[in-house]
């Protein structure tokens, strides 16, 4: 008959045998779960797409709606030109972490976590998550793998990150954005323009009162198209390629069942970036930080599957295009870093 110590050192094995078989199921599927829980379903898919002509390559300027850089297109179909920097020949794609890496990302990650914290322990692959037996030393080993695999993602992020799409403007460009004389609710000129700020206009293209107005006015008809799948209306407010994009994730949900609804979208606070004229066509750029009501249903029970009821705040760049004789269209949607 086993003694008491033998009939503990068994069930402790058995124990230590379990955690380590959760703990390792965690870290693999832990950043899997980050990864899907940081999408983003409004308009646009919380990535960056479109062109902004020849400047598709040059980060806009900072702005005190977004004081971060803004991040490179993750979609685009406009192609380096001459003196553009030969680095950055197509847009950076996610790599084995980027946001592009999907599941293989995620299960990627996962192992590296665990093999960094096995060193860190002095153990194998696995051996950083079996050195601790108990809850509270499973739950800190969880943290640490969390940690080491967010940092390693943001690292191999800058490193393959084109330079030339943080350079600075070409020359004729602004040498920054407008001062912005007001943002935030309720201020300045009130009525139609929102959240937008404007003062002194230094860019080569000036940007008027009503050009304001058209780009709060897409900002909210967009999102609604968007909602409602309504691709011909999408048509009469975004370029072909921005509409392609768009018919992509369109198409995405459906194949998961799912759509997409935004509401309430309120304009908070915007400032102009850039604005400037590349032969007939028009361009400006514009940071935009707005309120929305962002879920996803169930299509079949309408069950919200994401996202909430609650509202939130998404702060994006957006680059419209105008050429003769037509308005203002969405050319491009930057997320800011």
């Amino acid at each position: 008959m086993p003694g008491i110590w033998e009939t503990h050192m068994t069930f402790s094995l058995r124990s230590r045998k379990f955690f380590n078989t959760i703990a390792v199921v965690l870290a693999l599927a832990l950043p899997t779960a980050l990864t899907i829980s940081s999408a983003d379903a409004r308009a646009g898919g919380g990535m960056s797409s479109g062109s902004r002509g020849t400047r598709s390559y040059s980060a806009p300027p900072s702005t005190t709606t977004a004081p971060g850089s803004a991040s490179q297109f993750n979609r685009t179909y406009t192609q380096p030109g001459a003196g553009m920097n030969s680095a950055a020949t197509a847009p950076a794609r996610g790599g084995l972490f980027g946001r592009a890496g999907g599941f293989m990302g995620g299960l990627a990650a996962g192992f590296l976590g665990a093999g960094l914290l096995g060193m860190l322990f002095g153990g194998g692959l696995f051996g950083g998550l079996g050195g601790l037996s108990s809850i509270i030393g499973l739950i800190i080993q969880i943290a640490l793998v969390v940690l080491v695999v967010r940092l390693a993602m943001s690292w191999w992020q800058r490193r393959h990150a084109p330079r030339a799409a943080y350079a600075n403007a070409e020359a004729g460009a602004a040498p920054g954005p407008q001062t912005n004389y007001r943002s935030g609710l309720g201020g300045g000129l009130g009525g139609g323009l929102g959240g937008f700020g404007f003062g002194a206009n230094n860019a080569p293209l000036e940007i008027k009162p009503d050009d304001y107005e058209a780009f709060e006015r897409l900002l909210g008809d967009v999102q609604a198209a968007w909602s409602n799948e309504d691709v011909a209306k999408l048509h009469t407010l975004a370029t072909p390629e921005m509409v392609s994009y768009f018919e992509q994730d369109l198409a995405q949900n459906r194949a998961r069942n799912v759509v997409n609804k935004v509401t309430d979208v309120k304009l908070l606070q915007g400032d102009l970036a850039e604005a400037w004229r590349e032969g007939e066509t028009d361009y400006a750029t514009v940071a935009l930080r707005f309120a929305l009501t962002d879920k996803t249903l169930d299509r079949n029970t309408g069950a919200i599957v994401a996202g909430s009821e609650q509202p939130g705040e998404a702060t994006e760049i957006w680059t419209f295009a105008r050429r003769p004789g037509t308005g203002w269209e969405l050319s491009a949607i930057q997320q800011t870093n």
